[in-house]
C-alpha cells in the first residue's frame, strides 16, 4: 500500500516538474510511510520526509524515535538526529536539496523553523506547494482504507451506545467521557487483534470528549467537565475527534435528552436539523458538487427561518479534515471512494442541535459508517 503510493506520488511530482518534496505534516508521512511517532513537532523535535522524483525517499527523525521507525517506515534510508549535535535535522537538508529546481513544501504545515530554514537554502521563485498533489491523491480512499473506514465506524458506533448508556439524571458529564473511550478502546483492540499485524498501534481513544448539556449545550465544543446532567435536559455527544482507529478518523454525534424533552421549543429545533441532514443525504451522490449538498442542506435551515448554517460537512480520512469540504464554494465532484462527515444543524440562542454521521460515497449513493437511530423518540433516554 504505502509502496503504491509513494510510486503514484512521484509520478504526479513528475508532471508537475517538481524534484523534491519536503513532507512535513505528520499526517502525510504516515500515509506515504506508514510512519508514525505520535509526538511529531509538540516537543519541537521536526520529522522531514525527503522525496526525490528519481531517487532514494529519505526520513529525518529524531533518533529518540530511530526504533519506532525502523519498524514501520517504508523508505529508502533514515537519518537519525539528536538534540544539540552537530546542525541536528538540519544536517540532511543541503545535500537533499542540491541540484533541485523546484522544491515541493506543505505550506499551511511546514513547521516555521523548517520553513525559515529551507528559504535560506532556496530562492523562493524555487519553492512551489505539494499540498495539491497530496489533497488529490487522498480524496479517493483505496479498498484497505475503505476497510479501515469500516471499522473507524464500528469504533465510533461503540462509543455512541456506551455514551448513551452512560447519560443519566445525576451523572456528571465526565462520567460519559470515561465509558465512551473505554468503550471504543475495547472495540478498537478487538478489531485490532482479528484485522490488523500492528502490535504498536494503540487502541486507546484518547481525544478528549466533545460533549454538552444543558445551559452549555450551545457551546459547540465543548469538553466534558464536572457537571450534573439533570432530567429533561438536552445532551449533545460529539465524536468527530475521538473516533480515530488505525489513524482513520470519521465524524459522528447526537443530541439526546434525558427522561423527557423540558423545553418542548427545542424538538423543533431538532426536527429542522435531522431534516436538514435528510436533505443533505437525499442530495449527496457521485456527479455532484460538494457545495450543492450543502445547498440542500441550508436550504431547509433557511426556509424554516433559522441563521445560514456553517459547513455540512467534511471529508475525514488519516486527517480530521481533507478534501473536500460540503461548504459553498468547493466544486468539487463527488466521487465514489470518497469518505464523508455529514452533519445536520441549527443554532438559537438557548439551544443547539446537530446529529452528523460518517459515510463512504459509492457508485451509485453512498453507505453508512455510523449507526445509532436519532428520530426525536429515539434520542430520550
Amino acid at each position: 500500500m504505502f509502496d503504491t503510493r509513494m510510486q503514484q506520488f512521484r509520478a504526479a511530482m513528475d508532471v508537475a516538474g517538481m524534484d523534491v518534496a519536503l513532507v512535513t505534516d505528520d499526517d502525510n508521512v504516515y500515509y506515504l510511510t506508514g510512519y508514525y511517532d505520535y509526538l511529531h513537532m509538540e516537543f519541537g523535535r521536526p520529522t522531514i520526509l525527503v522525496v526525490q522524483r528519481d531517487g532514494p525517499s529519505l526520513l529525518i527523525t529524531p533518533e529518540i524515535d530511530l526504533n519506532s521507525a525502523k519498524a514501520a517506515a517504508r523508505v529508502d534510508r533514515i537519518a537519525p538526529w539528536n538534540d544539540g549535535m552537530g546542525a541536528e535535522w538540519r544536517a540532511e537538508m543541503p545535500t537533499a536539496l542540491k541540484g533541485a529546481a523546484f522544491v515541493g513544501v506543505e505550506p499551511d504545515h511546514m513547521p516555521p523553523l523548517v520553513r525559515a530554514y529551507v528559504d535560506s537554502l532556496v530562492r523562493g521563485d524555487r519553492i512551489t506547494s505539494v499540498t495539491p498533489i497530496l489533497s488529490q491523491m487522498r480524496m479517493i480512499k483505496s479498498p484497505q482504507e475503505l476497510d479501515l473506514a469500516r471499522h473507524a465506524g464500528q469504533v465510533a458506533t461503540a462509543m455512541m451506545q456506551a455514551g448513551r448508556g452512560a447519560i443519566g439524571h445525576g451523572v456528571a458529564e465526565f462520567e460519559v467521557a470515561l465509558a465512551t473511550s473505554a468503550a471504543g478502546t475495547r472495540k478498537a483492540a478487538e478489531l485490532l487483534a482479528a484485522h490488523y499485524d500492528d502490535a504498536d498501534m494503540s487502541p486507546n481513544m484518547h481525544f478528549l470528549q466533545i460533549m454538552a448539556s444543558g445551559p452549555e449545550i450551545t457551546k459547540t465544543h465543548h469538553r466534558a467537565s464536572t457537571r450534573i446532567m439533570k432530567r429533561g435536559e438536552p445532551v449533545f455527544l460529539c465524536f468527530c475527534g475521538m473516533t480515530n482507529f488505525h489513524k482513520f478518523k470519521l465524524g459522528f454525534d447526537r443530541t439526546f435528552w434525558i427522561g423527557e424533552i423540558a423545553d418542548p421549543s427545542q424538538q423543533s429545533v431538532y426536527e429542522v436539523a435531522l431534516a436538514s441532514q435528510q436533505a443533505a443525504l437525499a442530495a449527496m451522490r457521485p456527479g455532484v458538487t460538494a457545495e450543492s449538498v450543502h445547498a440542500a442542506y441550508a436550504d431547509v435551515i433557511q426556509q424554516a427561518g433559522y441563521a445560514y448554517p456553517f459547513r455540512c460537512g467534511r471529508a475525514t480520512g488519516f486527517s480530521y479534515l481533507e478534501a473536500p469540504q460540503l461548504v459553498t464554494g468547493d466544486t468539487t465532484i463527488l466521487q465514489p471512494g470518497m469518505v464523508l462527515a455529514v452533519d445536520g444543524s441549527v443554532s438559537v440562542d438557548s439551544f443547539r442541535a446537530q446529529v452528523g454521521d460518517s459515510f463512504i460515497i459509492t457508485e451509485d449513493g453512498f453507505e453508512p459508517l455510523t449507526a445509532h437511530p436519532k428520530a426525536t423518540e429515539e434520542v430520550i433516554i
